[in-house]
């Protein structure tokens, strides 16, 4: 059973509920037709840059790939044993471009740090 998450390119302001309803209507095949939002495309390449999704390589994280990346999000699932340092750097990229982690195991949230209120 893989391990699932996902980075969302959300406007200011967006909440966890927003998340989960964009959640949703991914899963359920309703995609916005709109260009791919730059951050999306800025976390696609760094994250493939590091775990290549084009072609199998033994100890890829990726349970399934090619990745589904969409005009404001990536989905990622994991093999259930992927190291550590795949979910950390899944983080940190996700903070670097500004994008909201759903953690599709729980339903939980995580905004990027710049969101954070301190």
């Amino acid at each position: 059973m893989s391990f699932d998450l996902s980075v969302w390119a959300l406007p200011d302001g967006a909440t966890a509920e927003d998340v989960r309803a964009a959640v949703r209507r991914c899963r359920e095949g309703r995609h916005d037709d709109r260009h791919p939002d730059p951050r999306v495309v800025a976390f696609y390449r760094a994250i493939t840059a590091s775990y290549p999704d084009r072609r199998t390589v033994p100890g890829t994280p990726w349970e399934v790939a090619p990745l589904h990346a969409a005009n404001d999000h990536v989905e990622l699932n994991l093999v259930p044993t992927c190291e550590d340092q795949v979910l950390l750097d899944i983080e940190r990229l996700a903070g670097q471009h500004d994008l909201m982690l759903f953690d599709a195991q729980d339903g939980s949230v995580y905004p990027p740090p710049s969101r954070v209120a301190g």
